[in-house]
């Protein structure tokens, strides 16, 4: 190789690591912090707390969070009280992420618990990042899970009233807003962990869509769309119609915002809005939330609907409950 061809390309190597953007360092030391999603967030929070205080790791916190939400309460789009899809199946998904990138998934799981913990396993145990449906509970019963039937007598009466109609429309914060007749299928626990290493971790779990066509998998066990961490940046994620997360890579997206600029409750617009601008007609028909946390530890949410709200613990908060800000400040009754 001549001289002059090392030289150009000597240089432009150096141009192009010129132009990379330079990488923030780990902060050495900071202030714990864990946020999730609705109103079981704050439970579930202090499950987590209980990790961080004790001076444990973010991901953890978020394990033991998320642990609680699938089987400490009995939630119809969580865990093992999630209602089935229209075949009369409970699917469940799940996704664990560190902010050095590792991360596990697992979707369409039938018969275990703690899905988030399989999830775990993947990212720890396998060279994959997703196993789905029966493959997903070949390698959870391998790892000790034990199967079993998690459809409960109450979400087999749900069940069987829905398919009097088999209606299909998930409705807009439904059980908050007290419309008779309607349950809550569209909810998930999205859940961001900061610790006093300053390092990040995410979790996010789900039962899906009530009555969802066999098979469908939404946002949550998707990384990128339903949960992103990065440690340079911060973490993003995601509740509601996961097929509009799906389509934006979403939580990717507000962390990509945060690492241009933007507080963590302007990324979270800045997602909300790219999302209008692509659908308006069915944004308006629709619930898409976003959760965000940074590095620093400030947080931030913003919702296509009035009616999400996110759960915030540090040692300062330990049971805040915030309301989020949104594009429509009025739901259709």
């Amino acid at each position: 190789m001549s001289s002059r061809r090392r030289f150009l390309q000597s240089s432009l190597m150096a141009a192009g690591a010129a132009m990379l953007p330079t990488a923030r360092a780990v902060p050495a030391s900071t202030d714990a912090k864990v946020v999730s999603t609705w109103d079981f967030g704050v439970p579930a929070n202090r499950e987590a707390w209980q990790v961080l205080a004790a001076g444990g790791n973010a991901l953890d916190a978020v394990e033991a969070g998320a642990r609680w939400a699938e089987t400490g309460q009995c939630n119809s789009t969580v865990g093992r009280c999630g209602y089935p899809d229209r075949d009369g199946f409970v699917t469940l998904d799940a996704s664990i992420m560190q902010g050095d990138g590792s991360c596990g998934a697992v979707a369409a799981l039938q018969d275990i618990d703690h899905p988030i913990s399989v999830a775990r396993k993947v990212m720890e145990k396998t060279p994959h990042v997703l196993l789905v449906g029966d493959g997903a509970r070949q390698f959870a019963i391998a790892e000790g899970f034990t199967p079993h039937s998690l459809r409960t007598p109450e979400a087999e009466q749900a069940w069987r009233e829905w398919l009097e109609t088999s209606r299909y429309q998930p409705e807009i914060n439904a059980e908050r807003r007290g419309i008779p007749g309607n349950r809550e299928n569209h909810d998930t626990i999205g859940m961001l962990a900061l610790g006093r290493d300053g390092r990040m971790a995410g979790a996010c779990t789900t039962s899906g869509m009530a009555w969802k066509m066999h098979g469908r998998v939404g946002d949550s066990p998707i990384i990128g769309a339903g949960l992103y961490v990065d440690d340079q940046v911060g973490g993003a994620t995601a509740s509601g119609v996961g097929e509009e997360m799906l389509r934006n890579a979403a939580s990717f997206l507000v962390v990509e915002l945060m690492r241009q600029g933007l507080s963590p409750a302007d990324a979270c617009r800045g997602a909300i809005e790219r999302v209008v601008k692509k659908r308006p007609e069915a944004s308006k028909s629709l619930q898409v939330c976003f959760l965000a946390m940074n590095t620093h530890g400030e947080v931030g949410a913003f919702a296509l609907h009035q009616g999400f709200v996110y759960a915030v613990c540090d040692a300062q908060r330990q049971d805040a409950l915030l309301e989020s800000p949104s594009v429509y400040t009025t739901t259709k009754t």
